[in-house]
């Protein structure tokens, strides 16, 4: 040990450039896995809590069949099973209804979507989207709360009346004529482009869909455990029902996030590969230059274990100082943009045409993962040191020693 670190000491030049290398590129990793985790995070959240909701219970061919032939025609019976069931925080029934708009000679069709108001704003963000107007509330009759480019193509405004022709749940004609309350702005174009809401106790009534729903949607007490909690509810309903966590709800999204994951850690891996050569370069060269000592240490009689030993201690030592500290920097970068989230307000035209409305994205403080980035490259560090040392430790004592 007393060797190892005398010769770190010693050699200053090797040891400040392998600190200094090791360190930036343990603190550019820990930042990039920071970047990627948080950014799906964020993109994630954003798209389950605008609308989808983090697990939704329908009919159980309701998802490959969504008609109303597989409508829950019993929203009262989902709502007393589910009552006292732990883990839920919020339960809420939607019913959505594709129908034809009109006002003036302007015509569009899009989806009407019944919601009980004051559950619904603590399951989307529908009212934290209002652009101009009010939010829809429990008692409100013929008022819709509509998107701003739906009301664009209508070409109205708050308190302009428009109308609806579709069917109702019994298949029968339903129309009415709809004040406009409120109008919101989710940021996702087809979304506001397509959607309006009434409250659900009028549109049971104009829509023949008394205690019916298409969807009951889930707010999880904790959204992590949310897969758990969907099958606790799927068997607690039976298989008339089926009980989804976002993760089914959204698989292409997931797909899409997994398969950047992978780019990313490919393009990641392909950078560190360079690193790690440019260690090993760095580390055979300044080994070389140390021959001759190695063949005098030989030639008093040090083993070549012994030589292997102080060598890979000296290398496990830089690379502890240069983790912790590449560590440390790291971590400190992702904690700030963390409670700092960076600004993306320039992609998110690009961000829309996945279906995501971001405009700041914050990194992903997780200390776990920090080690585990910090643990990489340690043994990164160490084996990149391994080639030169076990091949300059081949030389004999005599050889080293004529070494020029």
């Amino acid at each position: 040990m007393k060797m190892a670190l005398r010769n770190i000491a010693a050699y200053k030049k090797r040891t400040i450039v392998t600190v200094l290398l090791t360190s930036l590129t343990t603190a550019l990793l820990v930042f990039a896995s920071a970047w990627m985790d948080g950014s799906h995070q964020t993109m994630i959240k954003n798209a389950v809590e605008i609308y989808p909701g983090y697990l939704q219970i329908t009919g159980k061919e309701f998802r490959d069949k969504p008609s109303y032939e597989h409508l829950i025609f019993d929203s009262t019976a989902i709502r007393e099973k589910l009552a006292d069931m732990e883990g839920i925080a919020l339960l809420a029934a939607r019913f959505e209804s594709f129908v034809l708009y009109s006002a003036g000679e302007k015509a569009v069709g899009g989806m009407l979507t019944g919601i009980e108001p004051e559950k619904e704003a603590g399951l989307s963000r529908l009212s934290a989207s209002l652009q101009s107007g009010e939010y829809l509330s429990a008692e409100d009759t013929n008022q819709v709360y509509i998107g701003n480019e739906l009301a664009k193509r209508l070409k109205v405004g708050i308190g302009d009346e428009i109308a609806f022709v579709g069917n109702g749940a019994d298949y029968s004609f339903a129309a009415d004529n709809l004040i406009v309350k409120g109008i919101f702005q989710t940021g996702l174009y087809e979304f506001d482009t397509s959607t309006a809401f009434l409250n659900l106790a009028y549109f049971e009534k104009i829509m023949a869909a008394t205690n019916y729903a298409t969807h009951f949607i889930v707010m999880p007490e904790h959204p992590e455990e949310v897969q758990a909690l969907a099958a606790e509810i799927g068997t607690a309903l039976g298989k008339e029902y089926a009980a989804e966590s976002w993760r089914q709800i959204m698989a292409q999204l997931v797909k899409a996030m997994q398969m950047d994951s992978i780019f990313g850690y490919i393009t990641l891996g392909i950078f560190f590969i360079v690193i790690f050569f440019v260690i090993t370069i760095y580390t055979l060269l300044t080994v070389y230059s140390r021959i001759r000592e190695i063949g005098v240490l030989r030639a008093i009689g040090t083993t070549p274990l012994q030589i292997l030993g102080m060598l890979v201690l000296e290398s496990s030592l830089l690379a502890v100082v240069s983790v912790v500290l590449g560590g440390l920097l790291g971590g400190v970068v992702a904690y700030y943009f963390h409670l700092n989230p960076i600004s993306m307000s320039g992609f998110e035209e690009q961000f829309k045409q996945y279906g995501l409305a971001a405009s700041k994205i914050p990194t992903a403080f997780q200390p776990l993962v920090i080690f585990r980035d910090m643990m990489v490259m340690f043994v990164l560090s160490v084996l990149s040191t391994l080639y030169p040392i076990l091949k300059i430790n081949r030389y004999r004592p005599i050889e080293a020693m004529r070494h020029v």
